[in-house]
């Protein structure tokens, strides 16, 4: 079922990326990242909220809160770089070098999480590489 939902996933980042390229055309990309976050922030808690899971906050360890914290902060540092991104450049270019963070994830999960990179990760994430270096070329 992941599979799924990681295609579904990259679908609305395509999405993402094409209406916020449009979104971002005349305005601050700064303001329009916090647009973006506060239809974010509605939409997944009212999710949670739908679901009954705001009860659930409680039990939240100290450690899952400062890794939480710290991924809601590279979060939207990578935001905000991103839209910086889209209204400097071109979509079609700007988002397979946002993707980029895919091999970096793979190094990282390898190196901090230690979990086994296997022969067809390693190739798929050499692949990006390449693509994004391409993208990078004028």
């Amino acid at each position: 079922m992941w599979k799924y939902y990681a295609l579904l996933s990259a679908f609305f980042a395509a999405l993402t990326a094409i209406f916020a390229k449009i979104g971002v055309k005349d305005i601050n990309s700064d303001l329009a990242t916090a647009i973006r976050t506060s239809v974010i922030l509605i939409i997944t808690w009212g999710i949670v909220l739908a679901g009954s899971h705001a009860e659930e906050v409680r039990t939240i360890t100290c450690r899952s809160w400062l890794f939480l914290v710290l991924s809601g902060a590279a979060t939207g540092l990578s935001w905000l770089f991103y839209f910086k991104a889209l209204q400097n450049g071109d979509v079609s270019r700007v988002a397979p070098i946002d993707k980029m963070s895919v091999p970096v994830t793979v190094c990282l999960s390898f190196l901090l999480l230690k979990e086994p990179v296997s022969a067809k990760t390693a190739a798929g994430a050499l692949l990006i590489t390449a693509g994004g270096i391409v993208m990078l070329m004028k």
